[in-house]
């Protein structure tokens, strides 16, 4: 019911911030939560960001909590990704994911984009 596109990465130092957007297809996008993961190489998709339809919910991962900030904008069909202080241990494919409630858990998601990379020099 929804695909999802996500771009804004590349290649930065770290200590930089980075934005990532999420363009969502589909007429109804509000109805829908959604979340950011990440994936590293070598290792499982972690979670990074959830929010409710209309922003009233926000979740953050642990490695995430206080430098990055969630955001959408229902009227573009768009979520946001802020990260700021990037750390070399950032470096993964960010994956934009969307759902019917909000949720923490990979396998909770119906929909996901193709991912977009960002990678973090030290």
């Amino acid at each position: 019911q929804v695909q999802l596109v996500e771009s804004g990465g590349g290649l930065v130092q770290a200590g930089d911030s980075l934005r990532l957007s999420c363009a969502a297809s589909g007429r109804t996008f509000s109805t829908y939560a959604a979340g950011w993961f990440r994936q590293a190489p070598g290792k499982e998709r972690e979670f990074v960001a959830a929010i409710s339809r209309f922003g009233v919910s926000i979740y953050y991962a642990d490695s995430v909590k206080g430098r990055s900030t969630i955001s959408r904008d229902n009227a573009e069909n768009t979520v946001y990704l802020q990260i700021d202080s990037l750390k070399p241990e950032d470096t993964a494919v960010y994956y934009c994911a969307a759902n019917g409630v909000i949720a923490t858990k990979t396998d909770a998601y119906h929909y996901w984009g193709q991912g977009t990379q960002v990678t973090v020099s030290s």
